[in-house]
């Protein structure tokens, strides 16, 4: 192994010390850009792109589920893609039925319990591999171990324009009333048509782009998700990038935590002495945070502030 490698190797095993320390995300979406320019910039055919991108996607479900993530929602075709040339929109569709054909019989489905869903207008697709789709979707409808979502002729805005006429279809048959719509209500009716996928924690998005593309404006805008923007196309993603997209999420995380803690102890410092037992108790209550995160957050702040510490009762 040449120096650059072991460097590289030591980085990698570092990272995932790292990230053992603090909580994933639960939910994970992945914009996989930069297939054709891949093949372009080695002088390949598109199609080869597309292969080595299909192969980043099987190791990058091992990243995800090995390491904790409950989720996993992948952009693998949109409708903006179905103005690509025929040819290669053909052998798009031939190469991710495959995909779906191999997640039925792979080991790693069944041991993980892994449930497959489809995120999109599955209309728009040729019979072949909606049949796929369908076959891995029915094969792990009873699974709950961990979601592999599959954006397939999704577009974010159709989306909603989707749950939109579906609430209204609701309403014309008297099942739902006007004023029972909530933001509950309108996630219960985006894609799958069996239950809506959770909040989003952390978008990664590979191929140097930083723009989400129409890509579940829901579910990332609404829980205000990290995001980790890479230059690597995505058959080029390593797990070295991976680590690093999910310490960006822990990162995040942590000061978000840091300053809700903070605000509660400046909260309650109005009335006296802080109690650090309220702290914890407050905190949980509105972060769901662990005991001993707050506790170490408590300890972090009245390190570098010496006015907090002496506003704090331990």
């Amino acid at each position: 192994m040449s120096f650059a490698g072991i460097l590289y190797k030591g980085y990698e095993v570092l990272l995932a010390k790292e990230i053992k320390d603090y909580p994933v995300p639960s939910h994970v979406a992945i914009i996989m850009d930069g297939n054709r320019r891949f093949a372009s910039k080695y002088r390949l055919a598109r199609y080869y792109g597309h292969l080595k991108g299909a192969d980043t996607t099987e190791k990058v479900l091992d990243w995800s589920f090995d390491i904790g993530v409950k989720q996993l929602t992948v952009y693998a075709f949109s409708t903006e893609n179905f103005e690509r040339f025929d040819q290669e929109k053909k052998y798009l569709f031939e190469l991710i039925g495959i995909k779906f054909d191999k997640i039925c019989t792979d080991a790693r489905t069944h041991r993980r319990r892994m449930r497959v869903r489809v995120l999109g207008n599955t209309d728009l697709l040729p019979p072949a591999l909606r049949s796929s789709a369908k076959h891995a979707e029915d094969i792990t409808k009873n699974y709950d171990g961990v979601y592999l979502n599959v954006a397939l002729a999704y577009g974010g805005r159709q989306e909603l324009v989707d749950a939109a006429r579906a609430m209204a279809l609701k309403i014309r048959n008297g099942e739902l009333h006007i004023d029972d719509i909530n933001e509950e209500t309108i996630s219960n009716n985006l894609y799958p048509s069996d239950g809506s996928i959770p909040y989003v924690d952390l978008i990664i998005r590979t191929g140097g782009d930083e723009r989400l593309s129409n890509f579940l404006p829901w579910q990332t805008n609404g829980n205000e998700c990290a995001a980790y923007f890479c230059a690597p196309f995505w058959p080029e993603f390593r797990r070295i990038d991976f680590l690093r997209a999910i310490r960006t999420y822990q990162t995040r995380e942590h000061e978000r935590q840091k300053n809700t803690v903070m605000r509660i102890v400046k909260l309650l410092s109005y009335y006296g002495k802080v109690e650090v037992e309220d702290v914890i108790c407050i905190s949980r209550r509105f972060i769901k945070i662990p005991k001993d995160d707050v506790i170490n957050i408590l300890h972090e702040l009245i390190n570098h502030n010496v006015v907090m510490h002496n506003t704090i009762k331990w």
